[in-house]
């Protein structure tokens, strides 16, 4: 591992530069009060020393419109202030632990539009949300909030799973050595560096991965003569010394590098689980087409793994 618990000292230049957390945006439910949510944005806020803004969004209830508009008037502000009382209660607890904190609870009639309005407005360092689960059958017909949230919003999403330690205790920076464009190793570069400042400032340590996918279509494509297993091994020799040099350019030690050959959601969620991961820092990618339809690697892992995933 990247050991982020040595000294300033013993740490490599590029950790040493990592900026520090100054504000973090958190989106709640207020109807789900006991959400994971809340305790990962104090916790990473008081370790970070940021701020951090609580906006409890509420869809808008359509029962409501079945009132008389005095009564819907009443009934709205009511129920709002219900949540207000609530929340402020909340923001008190963690101003005696020495935690900067702001909330507003506010109807929202376009979620999506509502939160990127937000983050619009703050340009927080991270958007703080809880993982939404959908199932499948729903995905295939309407597109998440989540998956919409990780291809439209401009800073560093963080979607908080429900079983890892509010304070990160272990950060996986899954990277994707196979891409040769010039977009993708500085997408490498973004991910190490966002996972080792979240490392640095939780005192957590720091993993890099690559899943290696070699596909017959991918090999069918090299050609040159060769069999189907020197074109596997000369493939995998080459990705592997792709990802030892990123790696070596980070100073990430041996035992924190992890080349696993297999298919990247299943090898995350397996590395996620055996290894009790808090969070995996992953890149958001552009789609268009059937790709935008089906979902990237980073949409899909939001619901095989029980950890926190950082996308940048």
């Amino acid at each position: 591992m990247l050991d982020s618990r040595a000294g300033v000292e013993d740490q490599p230049v590029w950790s040493q530069l990592m900026s520090q957390y100054q504000k973090l945006l958190l989106i709640i439910n207020p109807l789900l009060r006991h959400s994971p949510a809340i305790n990962h944005g104090a916790a990473l806020a008081k370790a970070s020393g940021a701020s951090l803004h609580i906006a409890a969004l509420i869809p808008s209830l359509s029962i409501l419109s079945l009132l008389e508009e005095g009564d819907r008037k009443k009934a709205r502000a009511s129920y709002l202030q219900e949540h207000r009382d609530w929340l402020k209660d909340q923001a008190r607890k963690m101003q005696g632990r020495g935690i900067e904190v702001t909330t507003e609870v506010a109807w929202a009639d376009d979620m999506r539009q509502d939160i990127l309005d937000h983050v619009t407005e703050m340009q927080p360092d991270l958007l703080i949300k809880q993982v939404q689960h959908e199932p499948m059958l729903k995905r295939a017909f309407f597109t998440p909030l989540d998956w919409r949230l990780l291809r439209h919003c401009p800073v560093p999403v963080y979607l908080v799973g429900a079983e890892s330690h509010a304070l990160p205790q272990k950060v996986v920076a899954a990277v994707d050595v196979a891409e040769t464009e010039p977009s993708n190793s500085e997408l490498n570069d973004r991910i190490i560096l966002q996972a080792s400042s979240l490392a640095i400032q939780c005192n957590a340590e720091l993993h890099l991965l690559h899943a290696c996918d070699i596909s017959a279509a991918f090999l069918a494509e090299m050609g040159g003569g060769l069999t189907l297993a020197d074109l596997t091994r000369e493939l995998r020799q080459d990705l592997e010394k792709s990802f030892l040099k990123l790696a070596g350019r980070f100073g990430v030690p041996s035992d924190c590098r992890h080349f696993i050959m297999g298919q990247p959601v299943s090898v995350l969620s397996e590395f996620a689980h055996e290894h009790q991961v808090d969070v995996i820092v992953m890149g958001r990618a552009q789609y268009s087409g059937l790709e935008k339809l089906l979902g990237s690697t980073t949409e899909h892992i939001l619901y095989q793994v029980p950890c926190s995933i950082l996308a940048v």
